[in-house]
């Protein structure tokens, strides 16, 4: 973990209530997708936990780029929704355990809820530049929540710039949207769409508790063999551990969200 300065280059408004802040400086310290940072807000004592959608690392001395995507949901993210272009911002990096990209297998299935989308693009970007198939689901509740669906497809053109250790020709992205609604994509939940789902060797996913929950029960149903990884969303307090304020049961007793995860294996939570 560490704090570091960022400026803020571009905040855009990108669906219903979600924005999406580009900011520059030292991403050293966020080396797997699935991590978060937390950020300090003037006038506000606690700092916001915001997962990591894209980081580009440091390069040739140049500071690397952080991407953010959030929703506004109280005063903290409101407040965020208000900057500008050229404003900085104290944020620790680094935090929270992140995604296995070795646990991949050869088709992995990623399923991202609402604002859990954002750290699905990032291990998606990741998956794809080693050489991996994966299938998206994305679940929103009506069409103007939808977003990053096209950033995914987009991926599709990443082979071009050249995959590592992989045999049986250019990856491919598949997504698929599920809405509440029914207003685009399938009508219903993400489980909804497994029906979808040609093989699954692993699934990553990241959402509201009750979607995971729904989820882990559905593809042990539908896929009984794939191995799963799940990302809670939780409210924290300090992020690093030391509030314990965002302990969850697991299966061997109660861990930390913020420092044993946010992922966990997916056979270590919800299982009661």
């Amino acid at each position: 973990m560490t704090e570091e300065i960022f400026t803020l280059l571009r905040n855009d408004a990108i669906a219903k209530d979600v924005y999406k802040a580009v900011l520059k400086g030292n991403t050293s310290q966020i080396t797997v997708p699935g991590q978060f940072v937390n950020i300090k807000l003037d006038g506000f004592f606690l700092r916001r936990p915001i997962s990591v959608c894209d980081v580009k690392p440091p390069f040739m001395g140049d500071e690397g780029e952080l991407t953010l995507i959030y929703k506004t949901v109280g005063k903290g993210t409101d407040s965020m929704s208000r900057m500008t272009a050229g404003e900085k911002l104290n944020i620790l990096t680094g935090l929270g355990h992140g995604f296995d990209v070795s646990a991949s297998g050869k088709r992995p299935l990623l399923v991202g809820g609402g604002v859990g989308t954002p750290p699905m693009y990032g291990l998606a970007k990741k998956l794809v530049h080693a050489g991996r198939s994966v299938d998206v689901i994305l679940g929103f509740n009506t069409a103007e929540d939808v977003f990053l669906a096209d950033e995914f497809e987009a991926l599709n053109d990443l082979y071009e710039f050249g995959c590592e250790g992989f045999e049986g020709g250019k990856p491919e992205v598949r997504v698929y949207i599920a809405t509440v609604s029914g207003e685009t994509g399938t009508k219903g939940f993400v489980t909804d769409c497994l029906g979808k789902i040609d093989e699954c060797t692993h699934y990553y996913a990241c959402g509201p508790i009750p979607m995971l929950k729904a989820l882990k029960a559905a593809m042990a149903k539908a896929f009984p063999g794939a191995g799963g990884e799940l990302s809670l969303e939780e409210r924290m307090g300090c992020g690093f551990g030391a509030c314990v304020g965002c302990s969850v049961e697991t299966e061997s007793g109660f861990k930390k969200v913020c420092t044993d995860g946010p992922v966990f294996p997916a056979d270590e939570v919800f299982c009661s």
